[in-house]
């Protein structure tokens, strides 16, 4: 999902290398890949078009040769992409409707300034690490509401969006845009303003656009082998979960009791239960409840019959 580039020399060279870390990955089966490569590519072809015409805003609107080339697009959680960020740097909190969700889109505070340097007649050059004042904040907000705009337009072919500027951050601990857990697509750029670069970066929320990427249309141009290939691996898949044991459990209501109740529990004590005994019993498997149940017997056997899930009014 990452297209190869150089190592870079200065500060953006250790954010770039945490980015493209070589080496294996831990694998969390609680939160799989669920983007397909065809997901990525369409991904790809969008992002480029944007850094195209990102880089021609930027040389236009600053009269400075600039930059922007797409380095990779990866699915995070929303604290490993904030723990990646500096402090301090420029967050632009974007909507974009009808996506719902907070967008993120980042870049370092000193090309930023460097930024305005050029848009005010400067010669861009080391900036001090300070945040934007009063002046400088609206002529950033121009320059991203044109970026944003190429966005847009960047990403027709995947869905209609209408992006909208928000309000500017600079501490990513304090930006609570989702939450920690949250899956996010993050799309990561090299970005050069002269002599000034970064590592610009946007984040979006995983949910929201991966509904789009489904309904992209790419199956339309699957030949007959491919189509065929992919819903053979389908059913071998589903052929192979279907015959995959699974622990079941048939439970009552938890009890609580106090650490010093706990302690001195002892053989033949009881413990009342607080299930009602008109209540079904639930049926789970890894904490999840999927059904309930009363219990009975089959021959011999103890056993239970499955029975609808009671409502709430009914508890």
């Amino acid at each position: 999902m990452s297209q190869p580039s150089s190592p870079k020399a200065g500060p953006t060279r250790g954010r770039m290398s945490r980015r493209k870390s070589a080496g294996p990955v831990p694998y969390d089966f609680r939160r799989p890949t669920k983007l397909s490569r065809e997901h990525v590519r369409t991904l790809q072809i969008a992002y480029e078009t944007f850094a195209r015409q990102y880089a021609t805003v930027l040389t236009s609107t600053l009269r400075v040769v600039s930059q922007v080339t797409l380095i990779s697009i990866e699915q995070l959680t929303y604290d490993e992409y904030i723990t990646a960020l500096e402090n301090p740097t420029v967050m632009a909190m974007v909507e974009m409707e009808p996506l719902s969700g907070i967008n993120i889109f980042e870049f370092s505070l000193s090309t930023a300034l460097v930024c305005v340097d050029h848009m005010l007649g400067g010669p861009g050059g080391k900036q001090p690490q300070r945040p934007l004042t009063d002046i400088e904040t609206p002529l950033i907000q121009g320059l991203l509401t044109r970026v944003l705009a190429e966005l847009r337009y960047a990403y027709e072919p995947i869905t209609e969006i209408r992006p909208k500027l928000g309000s500017i951050e600079y501490n990513p601990q304090f930006v609570q845009a989702a939450g920690s857990s949250d899956a996010m697509i993050v799309a990561s750029f090299e970005m050069r303003v002269g002599t000034e670069e970064c590592v610009a970066t946007i984040c979006m929320p995983f949910g929201p656009l991966f509904s789009k990427l489904q309904g992209d249309g790419l199956g339309s141009t699957l030949t007959d082998a491919q189509r065929q290939a992919k819903e053979a691996a389908l059913r071998n898949m589903t052929a192979g979960l279907s015959n995959t044991p699974i622990d079941i459990s048939v439970r009552f209501d938890p009890v609580t009791l106090t650490a010093s109740e706990l302690v001195m529990l002892r053989p033949g004590d009881v413990v009342p239960l607080g299930h009602p005994v008109t209540a079904p019993l639930a049926v789970t498997s890894a904490g999840i409840t999927f059904a309930h149940a009363v219990p009975g017997s089959s021959g011999r056997r103890l056993a239970c019959l499955v029975v609808p899930t009671p409502k709430e009014d009914d508890r």
